[in-house]
């Protein structure tokens, strides 16, 4: 068996776009959770037991500073698209900035609801959203290219 490698990372230079817009600036928690179960069915005779999946659904459930006083902040784009479908990208470890390492970015639709407003004394006032996936989420990988940080600059090559 062979062994695999990994590469844990610490989300701090992620991608959430909602539309056209990264919000990612805003956000502290980003995640695409998933939902799925069984339903059975008995029926009267002892061999009458069927057990069925569920279909699974999608959710990206994030977690916000409140920003009422920006024109282009989350919580008010939240408030003015709710009830719309937008399209969306979840990139949670953005390694635009070392090209040795690879990266997913996850896209789909998701419909988008507002977030709640206020909060508690002395704290910054934070909101938590989950938005419904339109069907499943597409992730799309982006191979890490060995070796391309160790090249020399073009014009230092003799």
């Amino acid at each position: 068996m062979a062994e695999v490698a990994v590469r844990p990372f610490i989300m701090r230079n992620a991608i959430v776009t909602l539309g056209s817009d990264d919000f990612a600036a805003a956000v502290s928690t980003a995640s695409i959770t998933n939902s799925s179960g069984t339903t059975d069915f008995k029926g009267l005779k002892p061999a009458a037991v069927f057990t069925f999946p569920q279909a699974t659904t999608f959710a990206l459930e994030l977690t916000y500073a409140q920003d009422w006083s920006s024109a282009e902040s989350l919580s008010k784009w939240l408030w003015d698209h709710q009830g719309e479908t937008v399209p969306f990208t979840l990139n949670p470890d953005d390694t635009a900035t070392d090209l040795t390492l690879g990266s997913t970015a996850w896209t789909g639709t998701v419909a988008v609801a507002p977030g709640s407003v206020g909060g508690d004394v002395d704290s910054v006032a934070t909101a938590s959203v989950t938005l419904g996936i339109v069907g499943r989420p597409v992730p799309t990988y982006t191979a890490g290219v060995p070796g391309v940080l160790d090249a020399p600059p073009a014009d230092d090559v003799a």
